[in-house]
């Protein structure tokens, strides 16, 4: 059998013999139709080459996006910090690896229905929890479920609800049953909020997990230190001592501590200062393109934004290339008021771009009643993740004058924006590490009613595209399902999506990494687990 063989009885593929395993099988849509545009890496003056890994040294990484209320449950984790923790304290079913495609971690492998209704993983024998305790489908049937259910809070909510099904056959195999055909389910899985955690579990900030480090201590919004399981299951990966994630929301803070030595490597560098930075002797950087995006979410349902021709007003009123230039030096794209990166497979490069026009915006003031325009948008320090969300609302104030709108730059407090602001304000900045499916991130943010849809925006068509597009195994036809509906938010959607951003790090040339995945930053949030010291 081929390594794509798509057969009467489901659709599968022979994954490549992970972590220096037994090749398994893994069900699943055929691997080129999973694959997506994989952030290139760009080596920066200075970059370190991989070579062999090796034990041993202790990781400091100055991380932005910290706050107070920080979990370590991810089913409510908001922020980087958590989430590039997830990757060191936890581990997923299905890991997606640096080419963008989803292969084993907990689950051996995975079968699926012809129809991909129906999908069964066999899970790793032996595997164990921090504590001790043997991994089996009782702690995954938990795990997932979690995301289940009208109580549940959970951020993944979203993505589970077409599973009707969750049941362990046995120890070691789970079946997961959806009410309609999912070809990227393995993604879905993947996702850092969706980690397997021990059954029963009730205090998640312990950390216990699978993972290839253990929880020392955790401090929300300042730290957490983790040292090495010395029983991690994986081979060749967590190959660190210790590692400590500290909290550092100021950009400037965070360049002054990689060029002092207080850390290893930092996110979100700024942009503008980011040649020179790496062009500094010791240092590195890494670039690669891949989903996350810059949003400002407009409450569809509160006035004046549950009229589109504000909405469209607004959209037509930013200069998203000044934005490009200024903001993100031009390490990224011009978003066009859709969330699907042109690193995506099916995005919708035939959509004319929006552009900064005055004019149309006046016009659509006008459409919509309305002598004048005046709203307040909320900014933070952080809301922007390392990118400067206040310099970028200044500049939309600036632009949007022009065409006679008065925005009002309301400055919030970085800590518990996300909690205060976020999903609460009517107008705000968000950003989004993105998705590497286009149902992933439809679901999430888009559909109707979803717990992140943070513009509170529905819409009839989109949401029965939605479904359809999940289920169709057809590439032509489903590229031109998620075509639509990127047209459908570009005219209709109650998000402005002026840019996407680059993944930028810098570090110190004691670190070293192999091909560095593009799907988030920090390495795909897997920083921790595959890099070393050299």
């Amino acid at each position: 059998m081929s390594r794509n063989d798509n057969n009467q009885t489901g659709i599968r593929f022979f994954a490549p013999d992970a972590f220096n395993r037994r090749q398994v099988l893994a069900g699943s849509a055929s691997a080129a139709a999973l694959a997506t545009g994989m952030g290139n890496l760009v080596a920066t003056p200075g970059t370190a080459k991989a070579d062999t890994p090796k034990k041993g040294g202790r990781l400091r990484l100055g991380i932005t996006d910290s706050s107070s209320d920080e979990t370590l449950d991810m089913n409510l984790a908001t922020t980087i910090v958590p989430g590039v923790s997830a990757g060191a304290l936890y581990n997923n079913l299905v890991e997606v690896d640096a080419n963008n495609e989803p292969i084993p971690e907990l689950a051996e492998g995975w079968e699926a229905s012809a129809d991909a209704k129906r999908w069964v993983f066999a899970l790793r024998r032996g595997v164990e929890f921090h504590t001790g305790k043997t991994m089996t489908a009782e702690d995954v049937v938990f795990s997932l479920n979690r995301h289940r259910g009208e109580d549940s809070q959970s951020a993944n909510k979203a993505m589970f609800a077409d599973v009707t099904d969750i049941t362990a056959d046995d120890d070691h195999t789970v079946a997961i049953t959806l009410a309609n055909g999912n070809a990227d389910f393995p993604f879905i899985l993947s996702d850092w909020r969706s980690p397997i955690y021990a059954a029963g579990t009730t205090d998640f900030d312990l950390g216990i997990g699978t993972g290839g480090y253990e929880l020392v201590s955790f401090e929300p919004g300042i730290r957490i230190s983790l040292k090495r399981n010395p029983n991690y299951w994986k081979e060749g990966r967590a190959h660190f001592d210790e590692v400590e994630v500290l909290g550092v929301n100021d950009g400037t803070a965070r360049n002054t501590a990689l060029i002092s030595g207080e850390v290893d490597v930092i996110n979100s560098p700024n942009r503008q200062t980011f040649a020179d930075l790496v062009a500094t002797p010791g240092l590195q950087g890494i670039e690669a393109q891949g989903f996350a995006h810059y949003t400002m979410p407009m409450r569809a349902d509160t006035a004046p934004f549950d009229n589109n021709d504000v909405r469209l007003a607004l959209k037509y009123a930013l200069d998203r290339e000044q934005l490009l230039r200024i903001i993100l030096s031009g390490h990224g794209a011009v978003g066009n008021d859709h969330p699907i990166s042109p690193a995506n497979r099916f995005f919708a490069s035939e959509l004319e771009q929006r552009t900064y026009d005055p004019d149309k915006a006046k016009f659509h003031v006008k459409q919509a009643g309305l002598d004048s325009l005046k709203v307040q948008l909320s900014a933070s320090p952080s809301s922007w993740g390392g990118a400067s969300a206040i310099d970028a609302v200044a500049i939309f104030r600036e632009s949007a004058a022009e065409a006679g709108i008065d925005i009002e730059i309301v400055a919030e407090p970085a800590d518990g924006y996300w909690s205060n602001v976020w999903l609460n304000k009517p107008f705000c900045t968000s950003y989004w590490f993105g998705r590497e499916s286009e149902d992933a991130v439809f679901s999430l943010t888009y559909a109707a009613g979803a717990p992140q849809n943070e513009s509170f925006w529905a819409d009839d068509r989109f949401q029965s595209l939605l479904f359809e597009a999940r289920a169709e195994l057809d590439v032509a036809k489903r590229r031109d399902m998620y075509v639509e509906m990127q047209q459908i938010l570009h005219e209709t959607g109650g998000s402005i999506i002026p840019l996407f951003n680059n993944n930028l790090l810098a570090a110190n040339d004691k670190v070293r990494f192999g091909k560095v995945a593009g799907n988030r930053q920090l390495d795909g949030l897997r920083l921790i687990e595959r890099w070393w010291m050299a």
